[in-house]
């Protein structure tokens, strides 16, 4: 007699994120025909995992997507792919400005090595300082900052500050366990503080 099967098993982290978009009014779905979509209606279409690079995660990629909402603003949230043409460059300033917000609230919880970009756009992501929305000469900053003051108002900051800390709990807990190739050793081990 086959057993009955009364629950189903989620990635933790995969489970941390796709809550969090669900509090913050976004439906993900995921697709090998896309990489990342915002229909502007309340859908996020994610890439299958099997089209994902060997470091991408799906935590990772729903970061990434709030960070382009908090950097447009509530103008360009009811707009297909947050109002920004992702076949071209022309939106380089709006990636740059949303890769510094995402490396300034990984940073919060000292995951920006595990929350690295994906993408062609990765380089620039590798030459963030230290202080990613201290002023500066990039433009990019500026967006990047508003975007920083809509994280920290309802409704994104309760949700972002417990996935982050969830997620920072998760990583450093695997982080014993993971190789030297692993995202998970991209973490700092946690000091006396705790952090």
């Amino acid at each position: 007699m086959p057993r009955e099967i009364r629950h189903d098993y989620r990635d933790p982290l995969d489970q941390i994120w796709l809550a969090t978009a669900a509090r913050l009014g976004m439906r993900v779905e995921r697709s090998d025909e896309v990489y990342a979509s915002w229909d502007g209606r309340g859908t996020l279409t994610l890439s299958d995992a099997a089209h994902f690079d060997p470091d991408d995660s799906l935590a990772q990629l729903v970061l990434h997507e709030i960070c382009h909402a908090l950097c447009e603003g509530p103008a360009r949230w009811s707009t297909p792919d947050w109002g920004l043409d992702n076949l071209t460059d022309a939106d380089w300033l709006r990636e740059h400005a949303c890769q510094r917000l995402q490396a300034a609230l990984a940073d919060t919880v000292g995951l920006r090595g595990f929350f690295g970009t994906t993408t062609d756009y990765r380089a620039y992501w590798d030459t963030l300082g230290a202080f990613p929305l201290a002023p500066g000469d990039d433009a990019a900053i500026e967006l990047a900052r508003a975007g920083w003051a809509r994280a920290l108002e309802p409704p994104f900051a309760e949700p972002l500050r417990a996935a982050l800390e969830a997620t920072a709990a998760i990583v450093r807990a695997t982080r014993p366990f993971a190789g030297p190739t692993s995202v998970f050793a991209e973490t700092p081990p946690l000091t006396a503080e705790g952090r």
